[in-house]
């Protein structure tokens, strides 16, 4: 899997069992069963691809005027810093800040923000609304999350 959240690989089979647990319970299945035909039945993303669904929903809020108006100083997109006329100037890309620290510095929202919106395709990133942004994210993560 390849997230982008630079979650310690603890904490992330700590929310994986949770999300486990549930699938199993909802699925009244005992824990000694697969969980991947579970978590596929109920739509379900994997701890990773979830926790990259949310922060890319809200580098999407943020693009679009809709989420918090302190977050608008943390994420610049590449039009604006860009003075020069560059194939890039029409790009919906961001600017990935430098960091000192890569174990902190990267998990922060405009580094860790950035990065995974670079990294989602462009049919993606161009949605019209959120709601047609959150249907091709999902969907895109969960062929993600499971290949087959």
């Amino acid at each position: 899997m390849n997230c982008h959240c630079h979650v310690p690989a603890s904490q992330l089979r700590r929310l994986q069992s949770v999300l486990n647990a549930a699938a199993r319970h909802i699925h009244r299945s005992s824990r000694y069963e697969h969980i991947t035909a579970m978590l596929q039945d109920l739509h379900w993303l994997r701890s990773p691809e979830r926790i990259d669904f949310k922060l890319a929903v809200l580098v999407y809020r943020f693009l679009h005027g809709l989420a918090p108006r302190y977050l608008s100083d943390h994420i610049q997109s590449v039009t604006d810093s860009n003075r020069r006329c560059l194939r890039s100037s029409s790009s919906s890309q961001l600017v990935i800040r430098r960091t000192r620290l890569s174990n902190v510095g990267d998990r922060a929202f405009p580094v860790a923000g950035s990065r995974l919106w670079n990294s989602l395709p462009h049919d993606v990133t161009s949605a019209p609304t959120l709601t047609v942004f959150r249907n091709r994210l999902k969907t895109f993560l969960f062929c993600q999350s499971f290949p087959n």
